[in-house]
């Protein structure tokens, strides 16, 4: 019994750090995101605190979106699935697009109420160039990973 109860509390733990080093990782990443972003875009204090709570708000909803997307592929039964099942999953993955391009529609409207049309395009190739090198760290991680013994 008490070895049980000692696996069950190792298992926790280590669950629970895993979980934390997960978390660490992505607000490390966000941080390095604001900070790239906000060096690029060359914000100033006045643009940066209206920006940013336009921004965040934008990037919470489409990973809301996002996360509801996939949380309705992973309950699909592929093996089993109807036409009509299918039918109805096009016409949610339809209406999971609008969402998306509704919200980014106002999302750019909002961005245009306080910053330049130039700044909105250097957010967009700023947060492309950002994605671009997180990738590339990672595939040189990764890589790095395998060569070790």
């Amino acid at each position: 019994m008490k070895h049980n109860l000692i696996a069950i509390i190792i298992l926790f733990m280590s669950t629970t750090i895993m979980a934390q080093d997960r978390m660490d990782r992505n607000e490390k990443i966000k941080t390095l995101k604001v900070a790239y972003i906000t060096e690029k875009l060359d914000l100033s204090k006045t643009e940066a605190e209206k920006f940013w709570p336009i921004y965040n708000d934008f990037e919470e909803n489409m990973h809301e979106l996002r996360k509801a997307a996939y949380e309705d592929r992973k309950l699909i039964d592929y093996e089993n699935l109807t036409e009509e099942q299918a039918t109805d999953l096009i016409k949610k993955f339809k209406e999971s697009n609008i969402q998306k391009n509704n919200l980014y529609s106002k999302y750019l409207s909002d961005l245009q109420k306080v910053l330049s049309s130039k700044k909105i395009v250097l957010l967009k190739k700023a947060e492309d160039d950002f994605k671009r090198k997180m990738f590339e760290e990672f595939k040189k991680r990764r890589h790095e990973k395998k060569d070790r013994p």
